[in-house]
């Protein structure tokens, strides 16, 4: 690299750490950025904050686990049937406000919820156990549509404070459709299957004889109309998900005719994937599978995850300390410069884990530490090296380069194989494994741009510079 190439991306380097430091702990430049702006009487605006998501081991919560009673299941369904208990219960727990809630499979038959910040072992269970609720919803009459459609037009753009100043305004949050006698206990499955012309997916549905009774009455009343379905109080259809009150929130499949014999099609504009999505949800409603009682329940309290955190936290800062000492007393000037590329590395890491997000748990925080110990294991193999080109009477800049090139096959070989294996926990353990092989697997990564590229550029800036003529410093 020429020296232009080395400054410059010795600028790029610094630049990505201090952007990284901000948006971790975004804290320290708002409370300097208030005091200007008080002093001065300015207006600068602040950073936003966003908090890292901390897991139920660190942030305190419940844990329960499930084992579903499949007996009634053929075996060749129960994946799919543990797949939607699974879809069921993350949408349950997202109603009642539990957004970071995880939910996880494992085995044939055992199910394991997350609650972060939950406190009641009770609610939790309740909120769980309920059976789900399966509707199909018809329009209203159109005149009470397009009035409720017109007042939602009307209250596109504004506040809630203005929304309220609004005549009428609740009757843009009313339903456009009524509730009908048809629900999920009269559907007897769902199943995908294709147009045999356009190969487009279909999803097909099967009531039972007083469903189809029921349904044929529905749909001869509302042809050329739509036919909601809801399960737990949302459209498992389409939702715009947008935040906005317009039109395009009402959508539904519609009737096209008088449907008799309890059988029906949905068709449109869906790839594969969300035709599978509509099936499993609505099997849900059709075929909810008993989980009974808690066969796991733990409550972690607020303390003593912060307490976790602080000691796991206090740990890895001792850790790092007598790693930076151990670098500097046996490999000198290139120890202190691997130094400062570890302090970048653990700062970009904690930024990519806060952008992706990635939940923080003690495992998680356990394969990062390890990462850690990675990343300084490529630094010291590249040294010895380093040393060895330099004991054969080579110069520093030369000896930069083969070391790196040496080192290099053993770096590549012992990560490759370390993330074999992390992949491997990743997509076959449970929840705090997963956490755990994440972390190190993201580590990873960032730690062979740690030690590969930040490293080698603060090597070769400072060996053509002045330090570059004192050996002694170098090996």
């Amino acid at each position: 690299m020429t020296n232009k190439q080395i400054t410059i991306s010795f600028l790029l380097i610094l630049l990505l750490g201090l952007v990284s430091a901000v948006f971790c702990f975004p804290q320290y430049p708002n409370a300097f950025i208030k005091d200007a702006n008080n002093k001065y009487n300015w207006s600068v605006p602040l950073l936003p904050e966003k908090e890292f998501k901390l897991g139920l081991d660190l942030r305190g919560g419940v844990h329960l686990e499930y084992r579903a009673d499949l007996s009634q299941i053929p075996e060749g369904e129960r994946g799919t049937v543990m797949q939607g208990l699974r879809d069921i219960i993350e949408r349950r727990v997202n109603i009642f406000g539990v957004t970071e809630s995880i939910v996880q499979i494992y085995g044939e038959d055992r199910i394991a919820v997350e609650l972060p910040g939950v406190e009641s072992i009770e609610s939790a269970i309740s909120w769980i156990g309920q059976t789900p609720l399966l509707e199909f919803l018809e329009e209203k009459p159109s005149e009470e549509i397009q009035a409720i459609m017109d007042k939602r037009q009307e209250l596109v753009g504004k506040t809630a404070e203005e929304i309220q100043q609004v005549e009428n305004w609740i009757l843009a949050f009313e339903s456009p459709y009524n509730n009908t006698n048809l629900s999920g206990r009269y559907l007897k499955k769902a199943t995908l299957s294709f147009d045999q012309t356009t190969y487009a997916p279909i999803v097909e549905l099967q009531f039972d004889d007083e469903g189809a009774k029921i349904f044929e009455e529905i749909t001869e009343r509302n042809v050329g109309k739509t036919l909601a379905i809801f399960l737990d109080g949302q459209s498992i259809v389409d939702t715009t998900g947008d935040g906005k009150i317009d039109a395009n929130d009402l959508y539904a499949p519609r009737v096209n005719e008088k449907i008799a014999g309890g059988k029906a099609m949905i068709t449109g504009n869906m790839d594969v994937n969300e035709a599978k999505t509509l099936v499993q949800r609505l099997n849900q409603g059709a075929l909810p599978v008993p989980l009974g009682e808690p066969i796991v329940q733990k409550k972690i309290g607020p303390t003593l995850g912060a307490v976790s955190l602080e000691n796991t936290v206090k740990a890895g800062i001792a850790g790092v300390l007598m790693i930076i000492i151990f670098l500097i007393l046996v490999y000198r000037l290139p120890g202190l410069l691997a130094s400062f590329a570890l302090i970048l590395y653990i700062v970009i890491l904690l930024a990519l884990i806060k952008l992706v997000p990635v939940t923080l748990t003690l495992a998680g925080i356990g394969g990062f530490i390890l990462s850690i110990g990675m990343a300084v294991d490529a630094n010291i193999l590249i040294f010895s090296r380093m040393r060895e080109e330099l004991k054969q009477g080579k110069e520093i800049l030369t000896s930069i380069g083969e070391g790196l090139r040496r080192a290099w096959p053993s770096i590549r070989d012992g990560n490759f194989t370390t993330l074999i294996v992390a992949f491997i926990l990743y997509f076959l353990g449970t929840s705090f494994i997963r956490a755990f092989a994440f972390a190190l697997i993201l580590g990873i990564f960032v730690s062979l741009f740690s030690a590969i590229v930040v490293t080698n550029v603060f090597l070769q800036l400072f060996a053509k510079g002045r330090l570059g003529k004192i050996k002694f410093i170098w090996s």
